[in-house]
């Protein structure tokens, strides 16, 4: 069933068509622009549910197109885009942007965030348990359990914990986790990440499905390790 239409504001024809295939297979109706103005046109024309939207385009850049939806319309808007600049990010968080990935990028995470804003603006919740092997996330309790015996978790690490197994197999970079879990105003150092994946690991003892994923950051796999006999 389609689940509604995506603009893809992208003029790397390559990434515009691996967006497009990706989402087309989760049933969403996908349009591409590969400028400014043509997104600008689409949005007035088509009302789609949400944007996924570069920086760099050719004719205006994406910032000032996310002004100008914004100023017209309370619509959906993820950038994709190769500047990772903080000053970047920053400022489309501040134009109203929901969400912020940066090339080269995981289309399955891109699909990921899609659901993610659509739910949010849909207000639709995230569903309050998430098991991931042996391992259980109680979002209703707060009470991480493995193999049914609870396991004291403090704040942070259940959020980390429920971020990553939220995203099954996907590889998220210390970025993406700081972004998710302390939010887009926290400026700390990223290796707060890996000290707090370290404590996760501790508690889950055998049971972590937590793994490193060089040079990006890490990923929680969708199965757990066998428990030990």
């Amino acid at each position: 069933m389609e689940k509604g239409t995506i603009l893809v504001v992208e003029d790397e024809a390559n990434i515009a068509d691996l967006v497009d295939l990706y989402l087309a297979r989760e049933g969403y109706r996908v349009l591409k622009q590969a400028t400014g103005l043509g997104a600008l046109d689409a949005v007035r024309d088509h009302r789609p549910r949400l944007v996924v939207l570069d920086i760099g385009l050719p004719d205006i850049d994406g910032l000032e197109v996310c002004r100008r939806i914004r100023a017209t319309a309370n619509l959906p808007v993820i950038f994709l885009t190769a500047r990772g600049d903080e000053v970047d990010r920053v400022l489309g968080l501040e134009l109203g942007a929901d969400d912020y990935l940066t090339k080269p990028f995981s289309p399955a995470e891109l699909v990921a965030r899609v659901k993610a804003v659509l739910r949010r603006v849909d207000g639709v919740a995230p569903a309050e348990i998430v098991q991931s092997g042996r391992v259980t996330i109680d979002g209703g309790r707060r009470e991480i359990r493995v193999d049914d015996l609870p396991v004291d978790f403090t704040t942070k690490e259940f959020d980390l914990l429920r971020f990553l197994a939220e995203r099954p197999g996907l590889a998220l970079s210390r970025q993406q986790i700081l972004d998710g879990v302390w939010g887009y105003d926290w400026f700390g150092d990223v290796r707060t990440v890996d000290v707090h994946i370290a404590q996760v690991r501790k508690k889950l003892g055998d049971a972590s499905a937590i793994t490193t994923v060089r040079g990006v950051g890490y990923r929680m796999d969708s199965t757990s390790p066998a428990r030990a006999s």
